[in-house]
């Protein structure tokens, strides 16, 4: 199977609701084992080295009874999809019945087949992995109760949406410390050993079936997150934290086994030493959704190697879609300086034709939006320059800017530049509403020697500079409101001799 690149871009895709929409336009049922050849080249053409298929897990009756009878849930239902029906709502994909993949998908095989046609195009396969919690009908409430955190009868009628009863036990839904439980889950107890032990079974188990997982809110797990959030509930904590445990021992069975991590909260570097591959970057998604410049470009100064485990986004299922929090302009200029940065990108489906419609995950099919057709062609050209070596092995610097007495707009300038055998790319994002000039101080130390030729690989533009002239003063850049370049630099003139 194929091995994910260094920083690579990932794409997900809503299983059920992609599976939904094939079947439409068959006109017969569709399921992993039988999406049409084109469906795959299609997907592969995007230059993308993992597809993510959320959510292909068995989904749990008893979680969709939950979800039903919540009445702020079917409002948001009829809110993204104004007719639905109750054919038209599952249950949460995050509420696992079993690690078997839905019948309803293809099962095992399905799965197994999916993973091939991957494979045959050079793509990876990740899945879901949901350590935190799982359905309330999940076979280990009832089989190992001591795997789970458990409550008295008062906090049951305290708390019926926190609680629930299972046999003879009183279980926790499922939480994080700082929201409401999610009533339809089970709360599984990360202090437990056969927990711990289930998990690594599970996921041993997983990585036969795909290439790696998306952990769901992976520093739930963590051991002062869990100390805090369920105190004695949980029993004292083990000597090792989950992560290194679990991670280390699937690792020892599958060498290859990419972890992702779902992470908030500033728990990213931490994660990361304990093992996870990537994790969100949801910081630098709350700056570029604020629109600060500054913040962004801030955030960015943080070493290179840390920076290579994050997953950088402008969008995905948990968040609303990009076209809505940032709008077209904005839009274009968010998605261009999450491309230029190091680490993997993840790519929502949905999100290259401008969807509006963030969809609940327990929804089965998507409202009919318009594709937005120049957006479409933007994502391709640029996930089409980004699938270049230059932009896995190269090196990457965050560049510096400045301006003069009278002008600060400088600051609304992100600039950065990759560095590789014989390629260079230069990119200048003016992230704000208004006009912005600046000069940018290029690092390149055989820049003095060279007439620079700069070529925008997005529109053609193209501009001359003088070396000696770019290091004594800077390259001057002046775009519009979220404008970019983004430059392929080259040298149009042998080295001059100064000697």
């Amino acid at each position: 199977m194929p091995r994910l690149p260094p920083r690579p871009v990932i794409y997900e895709l809503n299983t059920i609701a992609w599976l939904s929409e094939l079947s439409r336009r068959a006109g017969k049922p569709v399921t992993l084992a039988t999406v049409p050849e084109p469906v795959w080249e299609a997907i592969a053409d995007l230059g993308v080295n993992a597809v993510w298929l959320m959510g292909v897990w068995e989904r749990s009756p008893a979680g969709l009874a939950v979800a039903l009878a919540n009445d702020g849930l079917r409002d948001e239902f009829r809110r993204a999809l104004p007719d639905v029906t109750l054919d038209d709502i599952a249950a949460s994909p995050y509420c696992v019945r079993q690690y078997v993949a839905d019948p309803r998908f293809g099962g095992r095989a399905g799965l197994a087949r999916a993973r091939e046609r991957l494979a045959a195009r050079g793509v990876s396969l990740l899945l879901d992995f949901v350590p935190n919690h799982l359905a309330r009908d999940h076979p280990w409430v009832e089989q190992y109760p001591e795997r789970f955190i458990h409550g008295t009868e008062e906090d049951l009628a305290a708390d019926p949406l926190g609680f629930f009863r299972a046999g003879g036990h009183v279980i926790a839904c499922g939480r994080d410390p700082y929201f409401p439980p999610w009533s339809d889950v089970a709360q599984v107890n990360a202090f437990a050993p056969g927990l711990r032990t289930a998990s690594i079974d599970t996921l041993c188990d997983l990585a036969t079936q795909c290439d790696g997982v998306r952990c769901d809110m992976a520093m739930l797990l963590m051991t002062d997150v869990f100390s805090a959030t369920w105190g004695d509930r949980a029993g004292g904590p083990p000597d090792d934290d989950f992560w290194p445990a679990v991670i280390g021992t699937v690792r020892a069975y599958e060498p290859d086994f990419m972890f992702l991590a779902e992470a908030y909260w500033d728990r990213e570097w931490a994660l990361q030493q304990q093992g996870f591959d990537y994790c969100y970057d949801k910081r630098l998604y709350d700056r570029l959704a604020a629109g600060d410049a500054t913040a962004v470009r801030e955030h960015l100064r943080v070493d290179t190697t840390y920076q290579d485990g994050l997953v950088r986004f402008v969008e995905n299922h948990d968040e609303r879609r990009a076209a809505v929090v940032f709008g077209p302009e904005r839009s274009r200029a968010a998605v261009a300086v999450v491309a230029a940065l190091p680490g993997a990108r993840l790519v929502h489906q949905g999100q290259l034709e401008g969807r509006g419609v963030r969809l609940p995950v327990f929804l089965t099919r998507w409202p009919d939006e318009p594709v937005d057709r120049a957006l479409r062609s933007f994502h391709g050209a640029l996930l089409r320059e980004i699938a270049a070596p230059l932009f896995r092995d190269g090196a990457w610097r965050l560049l510096e800017c400045s301006g003069w007495p009278d002008n600060d707009n400088y600051r609304n300038l992100i600039a950065c530049s990759w560095e590789g055998t014989g390629e260079r790319r230069l990119v200048v994002v003016n992230f704000s509403a208004t006009r912005s000039q600046g000069n940018v101080w290029l690092a390149s130390e055989d820049i003095p020697a060279h007439r620079w030729r700069m070529t925008d690989v997005l529109n053609g533009d193209a501009f001359e500079r003088d070396g000696d002239d770019v290091v004594a003063h800077g390259l001057y850049i002046d775009l519009g409101a979220w404008q970019f370049h983004w430059l392929a630099v080259t040298n149009d003139t042998s080295p001059r001799n100064n000697g």
